[in-house]
């Protein structure tokens, strides 16, 4: 494959792993200089781009593609909702959080208070 081919994340994926590999001693896949790794200062990174863009590593991507479908695309008519719904539909919430309201039975900060009072009174106690 071309290295063009590749996305920047793929690149950076095969990069990384050839380095890796490099840095750990394997063999270089193409015949670099004495002079040309002094240059670039036996990094293995740079090592393994040069052997990137030579074309010469045997590593692979696979790329999975979406199965092409055939069938036409069918048009949804959507439903047109007048203002009135919605005023309908908001009221209808409306009364849902109200009821939820009741059932949790809302906080009022009076009972809040009361209870500060009488866990400052339990901490002089001791």
């Amino acid at each position: 494959m071309n290295p063009n081919d590749f996305s920047k994340y793929e690149k950076a994926r095969i990069l990384g792993a050839r380095a890796l590999q490099v840095a750990m001693n394997a063999p270089l896949l193409i015949k670099i200089s004495e002079e040309d790794l002094e240059k670039i200062k036996f990094d293995a990174l740079k090592i393994a781009e040069v052997e990137f863009e030579s074309g010469v590593l045997p590593i692979s991507v696979k790329k999975p593609f979406p199965e092409k479908k055939e069938e036409n695309l069918k048009r949804i008519k959507e439903k047109k909702v007048t203002d009135k719904e919605v005023e309908e539909k908001e009221v209808q919430e409306e009364e849902e959080i109200a009821k939820a309201g009741e059932i949790m039975e809302l906080a009022h900060p009076e009972d809040e208070l009361e209870e500060e009072v009488s866990e400052e009174a339990g901490s002089d106690e001791e």
